[in-house]
């Protein structure tokens, strides 16, 4: 990754932000399972980062949505779904979504955080950033994912519910 520079998410336009997830993931994207996560939620401004090029053009976007594991008991264990995680195809392995992940985990007050959430390859984000399916077996989401996708990073996993349903976080 050469020359690029990491800004706030709100400061792009949400058209091009829109753009970019559709060129990235296909316009079929609102149809997958992440979306129903966190549908009626908007994305955490603070945690939500654009990355744009050399010639300051946008090239990748995160955002970070609030969610939370909704546990047998009834109890709504808040978390932070990370993702998505887009870069244009042209410019993916260029380094500028492992920034953009880097960025928004920095973000994240250490004083008090929440576990972070996400769908993603488990050998990439574990390597990372230390993401992992150990503790999400007994989770479910409301529609079809692959189990092995679904990855936690927490600093106390003790403290994670063994069963429940990742769900918007309806305070």
């Amino acid at each position: 990754m050469s020359e690029a520079a990491i800004i706030p998410l709100d400061n792009v336009d949400p058209a091009l932000v829109e753009e970019l997830l559709d060129r990235a993931f296909e316009p079929a994207r609102h149809q997958r399972t992440a979306y129903k996560v966190r549908e009626g939620m908007d994305w955490l401004p603070a945690l939500s980062f654009a990355a744009l090029d050399a010639r300051e053009m946008l090239v990748g976007t995160i955002q970070c949505w609030p969610v939370a594991l909704n546990a047998e008991d009834g109890r709504a264990h808040p978390m932070i779904m990370v993702g998505p995680v887009a870069v244009l195809p042209e410019q993916q392995g260029s380094g500028f979504g492992k920034a953009l992940v880097t960025a928004s985990l920095a973000g994240i007050d250490a004083r008090a955080p929440l576990p972070q959430v996400m769908i993603g390859d488990a050998e990439y984000y574990g390597r990372f950033w230390g993401f992992s399916n150990e503790r999400t077996g007994g989770w479910t989401l409301p529609g079809p994912f692959d189990q092995s996708r679904l990855l936690v990073r927490c600093d106390n996993p003790a403290v994670l519910p063994e069963r429940g349903t990742l769900g918007p976080w309806l305070r």
